[in-house]
């Protein structure tokens, strides 16, 4: 692997869904408007609603996230990581979490370009 391979990052983010639209306003301005968006559910440290149905109670301890997966090569990863926090940040549990991973290769389809160039 060269150098300029191990520049390749990948930033996944869980975090609320309506916090989609600022956040994908915060990567736009930091000129990383490229990402996927998927939505998921899980749990972390936010605590489990109890909810009551037809005289039923019911806890629901899986919440509605989306994921967000951005790679980026030219910009630092960093600067997307703050972008995604202070975007999707509310203060309260639940806000959710981000992970920059390192990517070793990207490969763009069409072309055929390979590393930093095909992100």
């Amino acid at each position: 692997m060269s150098d300029a391979d191990s520049e390749i990052k990948m930033i996944v983010a869980v975090v609320r869904p309506d916090k989609l639209g600022d956040v994908k306003q915060g990567l736009a301005e930091v000129g990383a408007p490229s990402l996927t968006v998927t939505n998921v559910s899980g749990r972390g440290s936010q605590p489990a609603k109890k909810g009551q149905w037809r005289g039923e109670e019911y806890v629901v301890d899986l919440h509605q996230k989306v994921k967000i997966e951005c790679v980026v090569a030219d910009i630092p990863a960093a600067d997307v990581v703050d972008a995604i926090r202070e975007a999707a940040n509310t203060g309260e549990p639940g806000d959710g979490k981000i992970f920059v991973i390192d990517v070793e290769d990207a490969i763009q389809v069409r072309t055929g370009e390979r590393g930093p160039d095909a992100v």
